[in-house]
C-alpha cells in the first residue's frame, strides 16, 4: 500500500473519484477535506498509483474507532474513522446574510439563520441518539469547528433546528427541536446549508 502524501498527487485523486459516484461520495468527500486543510489529520492510501483499485482514508495516528467500506465492481474504497482530534482548525466561510433570502422571508423576524456555535455542541449531544456523553459531544464541538453548519437561532441565541457536515463533507445530525417542527425550518436548513456545499465545491450528500 502506498501512502499519498504529494499535494499533486491528491488533487488528481479528487478528480478520479468523481467517476466513481456515487459509490465514491464519502472517501471523495474525505479526500477534498484533505486537499482543504485537513482539518481532522487524516491521510490516503492506495493500492497502487496511479491505476489504484482501493483508496483509503484514515487517521494520521494509529488508534481508530471504525472502518467504513464502500465498494464498486471497478474500486473498493474504505473510509478509516479515526480518534477525535482537538479543536485546531476553522475552516473559512462566508456570511449566511446573502444566502437564501428568499426562504427566509417566510421565518419569524425573531430568529435568525446562523452557523451552529461550538457552546451548541452540549444540546446537540443531548438530541443525539448516539450522544449524551464527553466523547459525543467532543465528537460534534469538533465537526461545528471545523465543518459548514447552519441552524435556526430564536431570539435568545439558542438553536431550535440545525444540521452539520461531517468529514466525508455529508450533511448529518439535522434535527429540529419538537415543539418547532412543521415550521419549514428543516427544509430551510437543509438548503442552505446544501447550497453552502455547493459554494464551497463540496457535492451536497446526506
Amino acid at each position: 500500500m502506498l501512502v499519498l502524501n504529494c499535494p499533486m498527487k491528491l488533487q488528481m485523486l479528487e478528480k478520479m473519484l468523481r467517476w466513481s459516484f456515487p459509490a465514491s461520495l464519502k472517501v471523495y468527500g474525505a479526500v477534498m477535506n484533505i486537499n482543504r486543510g485537513n482539518p481532522f489529520r487524516k491521510e490516503v492510501v492506495v493500492d497502487s498509483w496511479p491505476d489504484f483499485k482501493a483508496v483509503i482514508t484514515r487517521p494520521q495516528r494509529e488508534d481508530s474507532i471504525g472502518i467504513q467500506i464502500l465498494s464498486t465492481p471497478q474500486c473498493h474504497l474504505i473510509c478509516h474513522w479515526g480518534s477525535l482530534p482537538s479543536l485546531t482548525y476553522k475552516a473559512p466561510l462566508d456570511s449566511l446574510s446573502n444566502t437564501l433570502s428568499l426562504l427566509s422571508l417566510r421565518m419569524d423576524p425573531k430568529l435568525t439563520l446562523a452557523y451552529l456555535d461550538v457552546s451548541h455542541a452540549s444540546l446537540l449531544s443531548k438530541t443525539w441518539s448516539r450522544g449524551g456523553n464527553a466523547r459525543s459531544q467532543k465528537y460534534l464541538a469538533n465537526l461545528i469547528c471545523c465543518f459548514p453548519s447552519v441552524c435556526v437561532l430564536d431570539d435568545n441565541g439558542y438553536p431550535l433546528s440545525w444540521s452539520l457536515t461531517d468529514q466525508f463533507a455529508t450533511m448529518i445530525h439535522g434535527y429540529t427541536l419538537p415543539e418547532h417542527r412543521r415550521k419549514g425550518y428543516s427544509r430551510l436548513v437543509a438548503t442552505t446549508l446544501a447550497k453552502k456545499l455547493h459554494s464551497c465545491g463540496f457535492p451536497a450528500q446526506g
